[in-house]
């Protein structure tokens, strides 16, 4: 019983180890995408409501994708939608910080933190979470 209760604990921090490589991939993809397009502040002009998914057994919550316009340097109007979500509604005329595709400015992100930090946290909690599992797989009694 304790081996397949090993194989399980394993199964699971492969996983964990591939979502959190894929996921750092992808944040250092984008970082490396924006770091040669320029940057300006973008008026948000509304938020479209969306859902966690509620993984890991969490409630689902809602969020807010902010909506924005800017302008290029040639003063061309152009509108995106963010990737970084926020727990309250976006308040319409605030400024956030895009990035731009100069080659094609329809190709804008928002300039966030947020991914770097959400690994910098998910990492260590992800460790101590497979020790104290593997820890508690040796010590549980098995009748």
């Amino acid at each position: 019983m304790r081996i397949i209760l090993y194989i399980i604990w394993a199964l699971f921090v492969v996983a964990a180890l591939v979502a959190l490589v894929q996921a750092i991939r992808e944040t250092r993809r984008r970082d490396q995408l924006t770091a040669a397009w320029p940057k300006v502040q973008a008026t948000v002009t509304g938020s479209i409501a969306g859902w966690t998914n509620g993984g890991g057994g969490s409630s689902r919550s809602r969020r807010f994708f902010p909506t924005y316009q800017f302008t290029d340097p040639h003063g061309t109007l152009f509108a995106g939608e963010s990737e970084v979500s926020f727990a309250g509604k976006p308040v319409p005329g605030s400024l956030i910080e895009v990035a731009y595709n100069p080659a094609n400015p329809n190709e804008s992100l928002q300039v966030s933190s947020a991914p770097r930090t959400a690994m910098g946290c998910l990492i260590p909690f992800f460790a101590v979470f497979a020790v104290a599992l593997f820890w508690f797989i040796g010590v549980f009694p098995l009748a």
